[in-house]
């Protein structure tokens, strides 16, 4: 009797053991979904403000095409700037000699010095050299540059290449500068070689600190192996897109003396990487995707080295005719265009260039049918029934794309023919992703590898990076609302029709898409954002109580502020356009008519005595000319305290 007792003491034990590790598990269970949907509502708002920021970079290009055909008038002895934005390269006819004659590598270096032709040892050199935080002499990158266009120019728009089960293809996406990503694949999954082929598809540059290490360790590897290294151009490969997103910033940084000549001739580099790989004839590997009137026999044959950058559309210039003859059937194209004398034009055709824009920015989606990518504003959003037409019309089984940050690394749709795989792990934020990459042969199955560059990131538990990556998010979106401050407020007191300072949480949210366009989970938001009273409603002012933009000089109008702060990366770009020289000097009679066209054509209703009374402050010496660069970050925005810093803040 007294065992049975025990026994079942024993049993009542097991039973609240039970229970309890039920209860510790459910409630883990609950605490980490709420941890990931924080961090899906983080990476959500890093992609909208991303993919905002590159709608409003393309939209450059119809502002480039008013400039055409207003500045010129103003301006008729500046035909170089109408030819870099619309025939062609500025840069000089010069050989290599007239690069490098001029340069000497002293003595003194003790960075890698290559020797060419180059072999498997430069490789290794090289990595060597960029781990210990070493610079590539300006020498050497502008050799690598040289040579690396002479054997691009002999390639194919599209390279073809075949595995088998002995040999497979490692394919890399997107890696933005990430150089320790770079190292990482590398070091699982072996150095490029005759036995150990990759494919890189596309954006190796900008946003990250190592571009150029990045560019440098591909195009020697490209030069070691041509047949085993394949390099796809991505929508990064675009000198325009290098001056907002970082990497002519970079060079001019790191090259202080030679960063010029470098910039021009990596601007041509870029023009004759290839547009695509195919494997094995079943296997397309582009870097963003395709449309419905997508035509490769086409897209085999176009000159690809005139498609300078997807913000220089295709316009006919004095005495131009370009005349093009579409078929969507593809197969029997032809499109060319042609100069008032008979000569060959200097750009695609604008049928030509819209095939390259779509394969470089289209994004797939679940729904059916091809419409225009309107986050991104180029390219566009392709469905399942799209990808089976065009796979199905080239006798292809899967397209494989890059593009997209994902969260683990990669993606499968579309009934597994799209994979997306994007290699730049913490690409937002420590901790925001994985990055990954894709090994395959031919009739196997492809298998998938993730990773995550650890540092900082290791020994801190989830929570506190979920809590990083959130704060991050919140920071940018609130920089973004403050850009729009004047907008906003008139949008919700368009709602306010009592004039209390307050509105429902559905006006708000209303209001706060109407303006931002961000397509964002406002509601869920809101405790971030905004004060709410007991009855639900929102003090809309509460919205910018703890920031606004410092302003350069008091007596401007905050409008004024707001618009140059919104505009800057743009304003910037155009500058740099201007600035051919790149001495980060413009005079004041350029700043005040590029400003006046700007202002005409993204009608922006800002009175020019405010502009004028900006411009000739900044104009600190009093010379008659601009740093644009000091003058645009003079605008920023100061952030007066920080509630995301409480370790209790979540999105969910």
């Amino acid at each position: 009797m007294g065992c049975g007792t025990s026994s079942s003491a024993k049993d009542r034990k097991s039973e609240n053991a039970l229970k309890a590790a039920l209860v510790i598990q459910n409630w883990y269970r609950g605490y980490s979904a709420r941890l990931k949907a924080r961090q899906r509502y983080a990476l959500t708002i890093f992609q909208s403000i991303e993919y905002a920021d590159e709608q409003g970079q393309l939209q450059l290009s119809n502002f480039f095409s008013f400039m055409l055909e207003n500045y010129t008038h103003v301006h008729e002895k500046d035909r170089e700037l109408v030819t870099r934005l619309f025939s062609g390269s500025i840069q000089d006819k010069k050989d290599r000699q007239d690069y490098l004659g001029l340069i000497d590598v002293p003595d003194s270096y003790s960075g890698p010095r290559l020797q060419f032709p180059l072999t498997f040892t430069d490789i290794d050199l090289l990595i060597e050299a960029f781990k210990q935080q070493q610079i590539l002499h300006a020498y050497y990158v502008l050799e690598v540059l040289f040579e690396t266009k002479k054997v691009l120019q002999q390639m194919p728009n599209f390279t073809h290449t075949k595995t088998s089960p002995s040999k497979e293809i490692t394919i890399c996406g997107d890696l933005h500068g990430k150089l320790d990503d770079l190292f990482l694949i590398f070091y699982k999954n072996g150095l490029p070689s005759v036995s150990n082929p990759y494919v890189f598809n596309g954006d190796f540059v900008d946003r990250g600190k190592n571009s150029m290490e990045i560019l440098m360790i591909l195009f020697v590897s490209f030069l070691v192996y041509p047949n085993d290294l394949h390099l796809n151009r991505g929508n990064h490969e675009d000198f325009m897109m290098n001056m907002r997103y970082g990497f002519t910033k970079e060079i001019l940084h790191k090259y202080k003396l030679h960063g010029k000549k470098i910039l021009q001739i990596l601007e041509d580099v870029y023009t004759w990487l290839p547009i695509g790989t195919i494997i094995d004839n079943e296997v397309l590997v582009i870097h963003g995707g395709i449309s419905e009137s997508t035509d490769l026999n086409l897209l085999h044959r176009i000159e690809r080295n005139k498609m300078k950058s997807v913000l220089m559309p295709p316009i006919p210039l004095d005495g131009d005719r370009v005349s093009e003859k579409k078929n969507k059937v593809g197969p029997t194209i032809t499109a060319q265009g042609i100069r008032a004398d008979g000569s060959a034009s200097e750009q695609l055709t604008k049928h030509e260039w819209e095939q390259v824009v779509d394969i470089l920015w289209s994004d797939p989606r679940g729904k059916r049918g091809c419409y225009p990518n309107t986050s991104r504003g180029g390219g566009c959003y392709f469905g399942p029934d799209i990808t089976s037409k065009i796979l199905n019309k080239y006798q292809l089984k899967m397209l494989v794309r890059s593009h997209e940050c994902k969260p683990e690394g990669y993606e499968i749709c579309h009934d597994g023919k799209v994979i997306t795989v994007f290699s730049a792990s913490n690409y937002y934020e420590e901790g925001s992703n994985r990055g990954a990459y894709i090994r395959m042969s031919s009739g196997t199955t492809p298998r998938f590898f993730q990773y995550q560059v650890t540092r900082a990131t290791c020994l801190r538990p989830l929570y506190q990076r979920v809590n990083a990556i959130e704060s991050s998010a919140i920071r940018m979106l609130k920089e973004r609302m403050i850009s729009r401050k004047t907008d906003l407020i008139r949008a919700f007191q368009l709602q306010d029709r009592n004039k209390s300072g307050k509105l429902s949480m559905g006006q708000w949210a209303f209001s706060m898409e109407n303006v931002l366009g961000l397509n964002l989970p406002w509601r869920s938001l809101s405790s971030h954002l905004v004060t709410t009273d007991k009855d639900g409603n929102i003090d809309y002012m509460s919205t910018f109580q703890d920031l606004h933009i410092q302003k350069p000089v008091k007596e401007v109008q905050s409008s004024l502020i707001e618009t140059v702060y919104r505009y800057r990366s743009d304003l910037q770009i155009i500058f740099n356009i201007i600035d051919s020289d790149h001495s980060g000097l413009i005079s004041m009679e350029e700043f005040r008519s590029m400003w006046k066209l700007f202002k005409s054509h993204y009608s922006v209703h800002i009175d020019d005595s405010q502009f004028d009374e900006l411009a000739e402050r900044m104009d600190l010496n009093k010379d008659g000319s601009i740093d644009f660069n000091e003058f645009l970050k003079a605008f920023y925005v100061v952030h007066k305290f920080d509630k995301l810093s409480k370790s209790d803040t979540k999105l969910a």
